[in-house]
């Protein structure tokens, strides 16, 4: 919250040649490829996808952090030649912060074209690119300033001497990303990636004459997907990403077990683990999954520099998302190899 209230006062009232911004992550940052790097979409087992998340962070120290999200990928297009194909989808986020309801909402849509690159059609290479508007904007009419305080009593009526001008702005954003994607045998699969956000450092700023930018984030992505027998599946994940002076390294997976003896993901399968981010929060996780349905819930432990404030604790998160398989749209992509199973 003070963090928001300064970022406000700071860029609306104080001179500054350049500020840095930071992006939002999710727990289950495994849910949303796109946040992670644009060329994973269409990296999953069927030929569509959605995806919805709400966490609720910081509440035992202050007005809590609120991020929503929603996510849908879809395999739609043949490629060039035979084996490539192309994904759309589109990216969802609002994020809600602080007294002054400091606000950001993303729209960015996503194209990827996967590139096959062996006749058994198990290795594509995959180069993305997605962009879209995003608005901030707060209220300003929720911040207090000290001139408004009058023999020890606040009111809303009480004039301040602070200007505050512009309470919204809107940027134009663009990221891309590469992933390459193969198989190991017939039960492990895997993948890495790289990709680069905010590629022309959008101005950022409530206030023009202000040079407040929006910093390059480099990332690297990998990701690991093997059944240990017929039943019981691993899954694990890593990201690392650096942006301005700031650095996010993530990591984690699950331990799946399919009550079907045939493995068959339709029937239901409980998956169980967790992700750490270094020097942050360690986050235990349990999914269930169950008709092309996962709903999953988290809780970050909170391990940094926090803890005696928050006393560990950090925030919840549920996320829900549904794959599907059209017939038709896979014969129109001539039963093209699903890439490795993400969940």
């Amino acid at each position: 919250m003070r963090q928001c209230l300064l970022y406000i006062l700071f860029c609306s009232l104080f001179p500054a040649r350049q500020l840095q911004g930071q992006d939002i992550h999710f727990s289950q940052f495994y849910e949303f490829p796109l946040l992670r790097n644009p060329a994973l979409a269409g990296i999953f087992s069927g030929n569509f996808r959605l995806t919805g998340a709400y966490r609720n962070q910081w509440q035992s120290v202050t007005v809590p952090y609120r991020t929503m999200a929603i996510s849908g990928e879809c395999k739609l297009l043949r490629g060039f030649t035979t084996g490539d194909f192309i994904t759309t989808g589109f990216q969802l986020t609002n994020d809600v912060a602080g007294d002054s309801k400091l606000q950001r909402i993303q729209v960015l849509p996503v194209i990827n074209y996967h590139k096959l690159l062996n006749e058994d059609r198990t290795t594509f290479i995959s180069l993305a690119f997605m962009g879209g508007a995003v608005n901030e904007h707060f209220d300003a009419s929720k911040l207090r300033f000290d001139d408004q305080y009058m023999n020890g009593a606040y009111s809303v009526s009480n004039p301040t001497r602070q200007q505050i001008g512009s309470t919204r702005f809107t940027y134009w954003d663009v990221s891309a990303g590469i992933s390459f994607k193969t198989s190991l045998g017939n039960n492990t699969n895997l993948y890495v990636g790289g990709s680069v956000f905010h590629l022309a450092e959008p101005h950022a700023a409530f206030t023009k004459e202000y040079d407040v930018r929006l910093n390059r984030k480099y990332g690297v992505n990998a990701g690991l997907s093997a059944w240990i027998n017929k039943m019981d599946k691993i899954v694990v994940y890593a990201d690392c990403f650096a942006q301005g002076g700031n650095r996010l390294i993530q990591g984690g997976g699950l331990f799946t077990h399919c009550f079907d003896e045939n493995g068959d993901e339709a029937a239901l399968s409980v998956g169980v683990g967790g992700t750490l981010r270094w020097k942050d929060a360690f986050v235990p996780i349990i999914k269930l999954y169950t008709h092309q349905l996962g709903i999953g819930l988290s809780y970050d432990v909170n391990i940094s520099k926090l803890t005696t404030a928050s006393q560990f604790r950090g925030g919840f998160e549920l996320s829900l998302s549904y794959t599907g398989l059209w017939k038709r749209l896979a014969e129109s992509l001539e039963k093209v190899e699903c890439p490795i199973k993400i969940w």
